[in-house]
């Protein structure tokens, strides 16, 4: 049996929150991101949407008339960053800038018709390759991720609502609400 599948008597003693669940777990996640983004351009080479694009078409989607400066937020990108994304978006007409409703000031975004398409598309096409992997694993693998899943959503949950916290400040680089780790 592998490492990875079943933790030493020391990991099982310190508990499943313990940090070598959060390496494994950092781990994971970041292998199956990569793969999930190889496997969707595999999928759909034609797509020319950047995967920065598809994810700020994704925020506005969830947020259909929130400013750039949130969407930048909500990113964690730099706000010239989110609004060259939107001038790109825009001219392939697939995000609509409106004035905000409580400042003619500030742009609102949202989908058009062509990037609400766009967005579930997306979707769609990492279901398919969701479903195809899951296909591929025996049914003791299979029912352990369906029995996963509310705990997976909680901790996204509990993640998003790290990147809230405001950044403390002082000591190198400032600080944050999650400790200083390697940067994938």
């Amino acid at each position: 049996m592998a490492p990875t599948d079943q933790p030493s008597d020391s990991r099982a003693e310190r508990g499943p929150a313990s940090v070598d669940t959060g390496v494994l777990l950092a781990d994971i996640v970041a292998r199956l991101r990569r793969a999930m983004r190889r496997a969707a351009r595999a999928a759909d080479p034609g797509n020319p949407l950047s995967v920065a694009q598809l994810e700020v078409l994704a925020c506005v989607a969830e947020q259909p008339g929130a400013r750039p400066g949130r969407i930048a937020r909500q990113l964690m990108l730099a706000p010239n960053s989110v609004t060259t994304l939107v001038n790109a978006l825009h001219a392939r007409g697939l995000v609509a800038r409106t004035n905000a409703a409580e400042d003619a000031r500030a742009v609102a975004l949202s989908l058009t018709p062509d990037g609400r398409r766009a967005v579930d598309e997306w979707k769609a096409t990492n279901t398919e390759i969701l479903q195809a992997a899951l296909g591929m694993l025996d049914e003791r693998h299979q029912r352990a991720l369906t029995d996963a899943l509310a705990g997976m959503r909680e901790l996204a949950h509990a993640v998003d609502a790290l990147a809230e916290v405001p950044p403390r400040h002082g000591g190198p680089g400032g600080g944050g609400a999650v400790p200083p780790a390697r940067r994938y």
